[in-house]
């Protein structure tokens, strides 16, 4: 009888990479180590890095603090499970509602995992206000929320979609217009609308004061949970701790992820008590979530991106960046568009914004794209007015 057999692998430090599977087109050095907002790669090369990690990074790299918090949970208990109370969980959730407009709060893993969760949770407070046809979520044009099935069903990514079809159902993409969302936010029918308050992934799109007070007043007046995805944009971000507090804004759950537990995997998803109260034992579970290691780093994370002369500095220096972008676009023929606030900018640029960024990455500077022709700036909350200078003086030889 014939079986199965496996080729034995190289693995040597040139051929391990090979063992990944190989979902991301990763870039050719090794990141070995990092200081403040630098990285450092296997030759010794330096780099500015104006990813954070993917805005993960908050308080950049090799952060004592944040060492220290991870050596004292170290010291503690790593896990337990959901089945028993443990103490840092229980502090962080009662902290997130302090500083928020939540009541309720639900742990998990990830950004993609707090979304998913999120939908449900709508899903279930809907079903007890209008029954099982009050069960459609909506999300909007350049919209990114994850790419699990209910998810990726929100997110306007059609390369994304198309091999994975079909999606969880029930799910669709809005225009971002008022006109074309008044008439789709049906009342007998939509449970949720989901919104990133800054589009990230989809070229960062700052969504205005006016235009999120009518997509509040809105689904409040046809009983629509109002759902921020702040998984990228959120916990300071902004210059303030929730992006939504720019433009006093409040929704009925938030998602939380990436800056959370300082690199290590972490959502959070927020809630008031009106939604909070429709969820049951059973509805919902996670192994890992807000375990006791992850949830005592999460408390000196969320310490610190709170901290006011932080949001300060961020508010500061951000609008200096931006600024100094909008400068470097007038006299630089490469730029067409400058969006962004706080720490979280995108560049719209003439040329493929994959060439940017392997160019930058020539002249030491670490950039994540945000579409086919745009690049996104995402420094670590620390960096400073010299460090951000830096960064742009390589940019503008990229662009160069």
């Amino acid at each position: 009888m014939a079986t199965l057999t496996h080729p034995v692998m190289d693995v040597t430090p040139s051929s391990a990479a090979a063992a990944l599977l190989p979902v991301y087109k990763r870039a050719p050095m090794v990141i070995v180590r990092g200081e403040g907002i630098r990285l450092f790669d296997a030759d010794g090369r330096e780099y500015v890095d104006f990813t954070s990690g993917i805005a993960v990074n908050a308080l950049g790299y090799g952060d004592a603090g944040l060492r220290a918090a991870l050596h004292a949970a170290a010291e503690g208990l790593v896990h337990v499970s959901n089945l028993f109370r443990s103490e840092p969980g229980e502090r962080l959730a009662s902290r997130l509602v302090e500083l928020s407009f939540a009541d309720r709060v639900f742990f998990c893993n990830s950004g993609v995992e707090a979304n998913e969760g999120a939908f449900k949770f709508a899903r279930r407070w809907a079903r007890g206000v209008g029954g099982p046809a009050k069960h459609e979520i909506i999300g909007l044009r350049g919209a990114f929320h994850g790419r699990l099935f209910a998810s990726l069903a929100a997110t306007d990514r059609p390369g994304y979609r198309a091999p994975f079809r079909p999606l969880a159902g029930g799910i669709s993409i809005a225009e971002r217009d008022i006109e074309t969302l008044a008439k789709l936010l049906s009342a007998e029918t939509v449970a949720a609308l989901v919104v990133e308050p800054i589009q990230g992934e989809g070229g960062v799109r700052v969504f205005d004061a006016g235009y999120l007070r009518e997509l509040r007043s809105l689904t409040s007046e046809r009983q629509i949970a109002l759902v921020f995805d702040e998984i990228q944009c959120g916990l300071g971000r902004t210059g303030h701790l929730f992006a939504h507090e720019r433009v006093e804004v409040a929704p009925d759950l938030l998602t939380l992820a990436k800056p959370l537990a300082g690199g290590l995997p972490m959502g959070a998803i927020l809630m008031t008590e009106v939604v909070a109260s429709a969820v049951q034992p059973g509805d919902h579970g996670t192994t890992f979530g807000g375990g006791p290691f992850v949830a005592s780093v999460a408390e000196h994370v969320l310490e610190r991106v709170a901290d006011p002369r932080l949001l300060a500095a961020v508010r500061e220096n951000g609008a200096w960046l931006g600024d100094a972008l909008e400068e470097l676009a007038v006299r630089h023929g490469g730029v067409r568009a400058v969006r962004g606030t706080g720490y979280i900018w995108g560049v719209d640029v003439h040329a493929p914004s994959a060439e940017v960024i392997a160019r930058a990455r020539d002249e030491g500077l670490l950039l994540v794209g945000a579409g086919d022709y745009t690049v996104r700036i995402l420094p670590p909350l620390i960096a400073i007015r010299d460090e951000l200078t830096e960064g742009l003086r390589r940019l503008e030889r990229a662009l160069g």
